[in-house]
């Protein structure tokens, strides 16, 4: 019997030291509030202020370098959410024409987060692809992409800039500044909503 209570003494001191080191370990990170969202980046709010274009836009261009393509035809731009809400695709043609590739210019830009950025990528009809990187402004109301860098050949110009401004829900517009050489062409699209 006066070994069972040796062996009992030696269990017990060999145990108390695990049980008070656990004790003081670190307790494991409580899990996230469900009930709290986090927080969002910059990048993140900007791609959801592009989310609240998505729709179907037409409006007048206006492009002072060029007085002849201010001939009054509306422009319609087409806005729609893709990817389980992970991409934004923009596409944009003269209204009233055709998917016709041959015959008309159908640019296609897509917008996405990556990196902690607002990313775009215009596959442009001059048969290159610009990268920006957009920035919402503090109003929360304008979204402005500055270039990154081309894919692709250079020879016909490429897309250089990009302006999206909130005006209502209904109403909104889009700068966009193409570069010919060192030459910028500045084209203004004054869009309402059509659905």
């Amino acid at each position: 019997m006066k070994s069972l209570g040796i062996v009992m003494s030696v269990l017990v001191m060999s145990v108390s030291p695990l049980a008070f080191a656990q004790s003081n370990a670190p307790k494991p990170a409580a899990p996230p509030d469900a009930s709290k969202p986090a927080a969002q980046s910059e990048a993140q709010k900007s791609f959801d202020t592009m989310k609240t274009f998505a729709g179907e836009w037409e409006g007048p261009v206006r492009v002072p370098e060029v007085p002849e393509m201010n001939d009054g035809k509306p422009l319609h731009i087409s806005l729609r959410v893709t990817s389980r809400g992970n991409a934004v695709v923009h596409e944009m043609q003269e209204a009233g024409t055709s998917l016709d590739p041959a015959k008309y210019d159908h640019p296609v830009t897509m917008l996405y987060v990556e990196g902690g950025q607002l990313n775009l990528i215009h596959y442009c009809d001059a048969g290159n692809r610009p990268h920006m990187v957009g920035k919402m402004s503090p109003d929360g109301k304008t979204v402005e992409f500055e270039l990154v860098d081309v894919s692709g050949g250079m020879e016909h110009g490429h897309m250089h800039h990009a302006v999206f401004t909130y005006i209502d829900a209904n109403h909104h517009t889009e700068d966009w500044t193409y570069m010919m050489g060192d030459k910028p062409v500045h084209a203004h699209f004054d869009l309402q909503r059509t659905k």
